[in-house]
């Protein structure tokens, strides 16, 4: 293993687990911790990011450019994954499991559509 992945590695790993963490907090009610949680999931978000740019800066890559395309691929990426959660949550905690799965699995088409829009159809 590469020295860049072990360290991307590490670091993805504490910031899953820290936003994880705060979106539990979040949004369990009963554990009434939802500002600790926000502080903590965006903690995460921004470990993350970190990582995303000590991995570039340790492979040599260049940094990410801010296009349309890079932008409309972060918001499609955006709402399939709220999709795909709205449809989980509709399903397991509203009990409103047709309605669930459908929502959900528009979320999982929407996600699907990141492949060609990011790599193209030959």
């Amino acid at each position: 293993m590469k020295k860049s992945s072990f360290v991307a590695l590490i670091l993805g790993t504490i910031g899953i687990v820290f936003f994880a963490l705060g979106m539990c907090m979040a949004l369990l009610p009963e554990w009434g911790m939802f500002n600790q949680g926000v502080i903590c999931g965006v903690l995460g978000l921004v470990v993350l990011l970190i990582t995303v740019m000590v991995w570039r800066k340790m492979e040599g890559k260049v940094p990410i450019k801010l296009n349309a395309k890079t932008i409309g691929a972060v918001l499609v990426g955006v709402m399939g994954a709220l999709l795909l959660g709205v449809g989980m949550c509709l399903s397991m905690i509203f009990g409103k499991m047709i309605l669930g799965i459908v929502i959900g699995l528009v979320g999982i088409i929407v996600l699907l559509m990141l492949i060609p829009l990011l790599k193209g159809v030959k």
